[in-house]
C-alpha cells in the first residue's frame, strides 16, 4: 500500500483515456440499436419482444449501478472495471450471435450488467490519479465522452447497418474491449475502501436492485402501457416500497450499499437532483429532434444522426474548458449558463422548425447552442457530484449520480413520447390520406420542446439554490488518495 500525494499527470491522462474508451462503448450501446430496430425485426421477427432490446438494456444498467458501485469500493475498482469490461464484451459477442429475439434480449441484459459494473469503477479509477483541483476538468472529459457516444450512436449505427448488418453494431465493441482489457491490466492501479469489510450487504442488494429496476421499468414502458395501466402502477408501487426499505436498510447497517451521509453534502444533493432534471430534458430533446428529422423531414437514420452531430461535437469541444471555468467561477454558475443556453435553444426549435426541411436556418444554429449548453452542463454536473467525494466513496458516489441520470433519461424518453403522441397520430393519418402536414397538426411536438426547455431551466435553478462549495475539510479528505499494490 502506498499513498501518492503528487499524481503523475501524464499517467493520469493515460488512465483517463483508457477508461473513457470503455465508457464510450457502454454509452454508445444505449442508443446505437435504435436505428436498427426495423432491420432486426425483419431478420428475427417478434417486433413486440424486440422493443426490449432497448428497454432491457437501460433497465438492467440502471438497476445494477448502486450495487456495482459498492462492490467496486469494497473489492477494488480495477478488478471491478476489468470484470465488468469482460462481461460487457461477452454480452456483445452473444448479441452479435443471437439466433432469435429472446436470446438477443437476454444478451443485452448481460451487456448492461457488465456496463453497470465498469462505469462507476472507471470514474473511481480516474479520480485518484488527479489532484482534487484538476478533477473537474478530468471528469468533464470523461463525461463528455459518454455524452458524445450516446449522441453519435444513431449515426454510427446507421452507417454500420447500411454498410454491413445489424450484428456489426455489437461485434464492433469486441476489439476495443480486448485492447482495454490488455492495457488496463498493465497500467491501472488498484484502489478501494480500506476501512470496509469484505461483506457486501446482500439484503440491501436484494432490495435496491429490483427497486430501481421496477421504477425504471414502469417509466420506460409507460408510453406503451399508459400511466394508468395496472402494470405501470404495480411496478411503481412495488419499486418505491422496495426503495423505501432499501433506504431504511442503508440507515441501519454498518457498511451499506449507499452511504446516506453523502446526502448531507450539499454539492452531492444539488448535482444529483439537477442531473436528474438535466437528463429528462436531454433525452427528451434528443428523441424529439431525431423523431422530427426521420418522421417529418424523412431523413434516413444515418442522415439524421449526421444532422444532429454538430450538437455533440460542440459539447465535446467545450466540456473541458467549461470544467476549468467551473473551478474558477463556480459549478453552479457554469451550470446555470448551460441551462439558459439549453432552455433557449430547445425552445427555439419550436419557433423556427417547420414541416418543410430547413436544416441550416431552422435546426443547425440551435443544435450548436444546445451543444454548448450540454458542454457547460454535463461536465459540471459530473464533477460537482464526484470530484470532492471522500476517496472511500468514489465508486459509490459515481454510481449514485449515474443511477439518477439513468432514471432521468427514462423519464425524459417517456415524457417526450407522451407529449409528442398526438403529433405522431396526426402524422400517420396525414400519410395515409396523403394530406399536407401543417404546424397545427404537429403542434404537440412544439409543446414538447417547450416543456423540455422549462425542465432545463429548472435544473439550473436547482443547482443555483442548493449547491454549496465543499468545505476545507472535505477538500482535504478528497485529496487523501491511497493505492493498493
Amino acid at each position: 500500500m502506498n499513498t501518492t500525494p503528487a499524481p503523475d499527470l501524464t499517467r493520469a491522462y493515460k488512465v483517463l483515456a483508457l477508461t473513457a474508451v470503455a465508457t464510450f462503448l457502454v454509452s454508445l450501446d444505449t442508443s446505437i440499436v435504435v436505428v436498427a430496430r426495423r432491420t432486426i425485426e425483419a431478420d428475427l421477427g417478434h417486433p413486440t419482444l424486440l422493443t426490449w432490446v432497448f428497454s432491457a438494456y437501460n433497465i438492467a444498467y440502471a438497476a445494477g449501478l448502486l450495487t456495482a458501485g459498492r462492490f467496486a469500493d469494497v473489492n477494488g475498482r480495477k478488478r471491478s472495471f476489468l470484470r465488468g469490461l469482460a462481461l460487457f464484451s461477452i454480452g456483445s459477442v452473444l448479441c452479435g450471435l443471437a439466433p432469435n429475439a429472446m436470446l438477443l434480449v437476454l444478451a443485452r441484459v448481460v451487456q448492461a450488467l457488465g456496463g453497470a459494473q465498469l462505469t462507476p469503477a472507471s470514474l473511481a479509477l480516474v479520480l485518484p490519479e488527479f489532484p482534487v483541483e484538476k478533477r473537474t476538468v478530468a471528469i468533464g472529459i470523461w463525461g463528455a465522452v459518454g455524452g458524445l457516444a450516446a449522441a453519435v450512436g444513431p449515426s454510427a449505427g446507421g452507417v454500420l447497418v447500411d454498410w454491413l448488418n445489424w450484428r456489426a453494431l455489437f461485434f464492433i465493441n469486441v476489439p476495443f474491449c480486448i485492447f482495454t482489457l490488455i492495457v488496463g491490466g498493465k497500467i491501472l492501479h488498484e484502489s478501494k475502501d480500506l476501512n470496509a469489510t469484505k461483506h457486501v450487504d446482500l439484503i440491501g442488494t436484494a432490495l435496491g436492485f429490483p427497486g430501481v429496476a421496477l421504477v425504471t421499468l414502469a417509466i420506460t414502458q409507460s408510453s406503451d402501457w399508459g400511466w394508468g395501466d395496472n402494470r405501470t402502477l404495480g411496478a411503481l408501487i412495488i419499486g418505491f416500497i422496495l426503495l423505501a426499505l432499501f433506504v431504511q436498510r442503508c440507515n441501519t447497517v454498518t457498511d451499506p450499499l449507499l452511504d446516506l451521509s453523502l446526502l448531507k453534502m450539499p454539492f452531492v444533493v444539488a448535482a444529483n437532483l439537477s442531473g436528474l432534471f438535466f437528463s429528462i430534458g436531454f433525452l427528451g430533446m434528443w428523441l424529439l429532434n431525431t423523431q422530427w428529422l426521420q418522421a417529418v423531414w424523412n431523413y434516413s437514420p444515418a442522415m439524421s444522426g449526421l444532422a444532429i452531430a454538430p450538437g455533440p461535437i460542440t459539447a465535446a469541444i467545450f466540456a473541458a474548458p467549461m470544467g476549468r471555468l467551473a473551478v474558477q467561477w463556480g459549478h453552479a454558475k457554469v451550470l446555470m449558463v448551460g441551462a439558459l443556453c439549453l432552455a433557449f435553444g430547445t425552445a427555439m426549435f419550436s419557433f423556427t422548425i417547420d414541416t418543410t426541411p430547413n436544416y441550416v436556418g431552422g435546426l443547425l444554429p440551435w443544435m450548436i447552442l444546445t451543444g454548448f449548453g450540454v458542454g457547460c452542463s454535463m461536465s459540471t454536473l459530473s464533477s460537482a457530484a464526484s470530484a470532492f467525494l471522500p476517496p472511500a466513496r468514489f465508486a459509490m458516489g459515481s454510481a449514485l449520480n449515474t443511477t439518477m441520470r439513468q432514471i432521468g433519461s427514462a423519464l425524459g424518453a417517456a415524457l417526450a413520447g407522451s407529449l409528442a403522441a398526438p403529433a405522431m397520430k396526426n402524422l400517420v393519418v396525414a400519410m395515409t390520406n396523403k394530406e399536407v402536414l401543417t404546424r397545427t397538426m404537429l403542434s404537440s411536438y412544439f409543446t414538447a420542446w417547450r416543456v423540455m426547455a422549462a425542465i432545463y431551466l429548472f435544473a439550473g435553478i436547482v443547482m443555483i439554490v442548493l449547491f454549496r462549495k465543499p468545505t476545507d475539510a472535505q477538500m482535504a479528505e478528497a485529496n487523501e488518495v491511497t493505492f493498493v499494490d
